[in-house]
């Protein structure tokens, strides 16, 4: 008989202050982003050379206070900010997410598991 693997979804969102915000998952981690680390690990196409994969953004460029004008969902794997800076193309996977997370409390691996992919 098959294996179902768990998707990794959401729980609950929250804004932390106003630089920062958190994301609890269904499998009980908590993490959570500086919005300016969001924007200077974009993995859209104007961030990111689709080809190559070489970082396009001067990540020096990117205020440590960026602010995120909101955040809103991709379907049920991912997320998608509009930053203060005006950018607002890239797509967030929760698996990407997860490899972001700058919780230093978090123990999950930076990748979540697999029966989580």
């Amino acid at each position: 008989m098959p294996t179902i693997k768990k998707p990794l979804l959401v729980r609950s969102i929250e804004q932390i202050d106003a630089h920062t915000f958190g994301i609890e998952w269904t499998d009980g981690c908590r993490c959570r982003w500086r919005i300016s680390h969001l924007r200077r690990n974009c993995p859209c196409a104007n961030c990111v050379d689709e080809w190559t994969g070489r970082t396009l953004l001067d990540k020096n460029k990117v205020d440590d206070n960026l602010m995120a004008l909101g955040i809103e969902s991709v379907g049920r794997y991912a997320l998608t900010v509009k930053f203060a800076d005006g950018h607002n193309t890239g797509i967030f996977t929760f698996r990407y997410l997860r490899e972001l997370c700058q919780n230093p409390g978090c123990t999950h691996p930076k990748r979540p598991p697999e029966e989580l992919r």
